[in-house]
């Protein structure tokens, strides 16, 4: 059995052979595009770095160990690189997301004290619904009891964390992916969606075509380039993300999504004067 890889280890205690908690007897077998997705998640994984790295990092070596050939066949050095923002939460933010997750995992609630960007503390108990990854940064969405609404709390501005014994039932509709879909970054909401038009030169057409940064969005193709309007829940996030590809984009509707970023080119340029 050790001879064939398989996890398994001497029990003194009970005089009996084991295998290694998560394995079993049965090994999988991955074809080539189940191994090529394998070391994607690795590398994944390995940029992500922190807890939830370390947690694909674990998976993903487990699946290794569990098929026929895999050690052979899947290379430490991967061909694919991901450019994502790494996950720097500190030893804080570490232990913090440990408990909300796993407050999430077994619907409890949670309470603690959290930090708004005006350094403002306040004290909150909510029920964590899911997590959100975005710009190196991980975002607990939760029912704030106190507001009686949705929330999104970054976790390296929390403190105090501490699950309760009271219990919460998630709405069975509520989808984490679908309430971040509506924002570039994931975690800002207005509550209220609008529609703003986009206008892309045709040398950034495909860049522009190829980001898709909110799920609802319509693309009409025009001779001097690509027009996109996204539905999004946040037109000030979406502005300002405009505003990065320069003079190869414009917004075209509605004015004041224009004002708004007449406003900060107005701004960045006094910056420069």
């Amino acid at each position: 059995m050790a001879d064939a890889e398989f996890p398994w280890y001497f029990d003194r205690t009970a005089n009996a052979y084991r295998f290694a908690d998560g394995y079993s007897l049965k090994r999988l077998e991955l074809d080539g595009d189940e191994l090529f997705g394998l070391v994607a998640m690795r590398s994944l994984g390995a940029s992500l770095g922190g807890t939830i790295g370390a947690y694909i990092g674990g998976i993903t070596d487990k699946l290794v160990g569990s098929s026929r050939g895999a050690k052979e066949r899947v290379s430490k050095r991967s061909p694919l690189a991901f450019r994502l923002s790494g996950i720097e939460l500190g030893e804080q933010g570490e232990r913090v997301f440990e408990l909300l997750s796993a407050a999430e995992r077994s619907s409890r609630s949670a309470a603690f004290t959290y930090s708004d960007k005006e350094s403002r503390a306040t004290q909150r108990t909510v029920d964590p619904y899911g997590f959100v990854v975005s710009g190196g940064r991980v975002y607990c969405v939760a029912f704030d009891h106190a507001r009686k609404d949705m929330r999104t709390f970054a976790v390296d501005s929390v403190e105090d964390a501490q699950v309760l014994a009271r219990t919460f039932i998630k709405p069975s509709d509520f989808d984490v992916e679908a309430y971040a879909a509506s924002t570039i970054s994931g975690v800002l909401s207005s509550g209220v969606a609008s529609e703003v038009k986009v206008r892309f030169e045709p040398r950034v057409a495909k860049a522009a075509l190829a980001a898709k940064i909110v799920a609802d969005r319509t693309v009409e193709q025009r001779d001097d380039g690509v027009e996109i309007t996204y539905r999004v829940a946040n037109a000030d996030e979406l502005v300002r993300w405009v505003l990065g590809w320069g003079v190869q984009a414009e917004i075209v509707a509605p004015e004041s999504a224009r004002e708004r970023a007449r406003e900060l080119a107005t701004g960045i340029a006094a910056k420069y004067a």
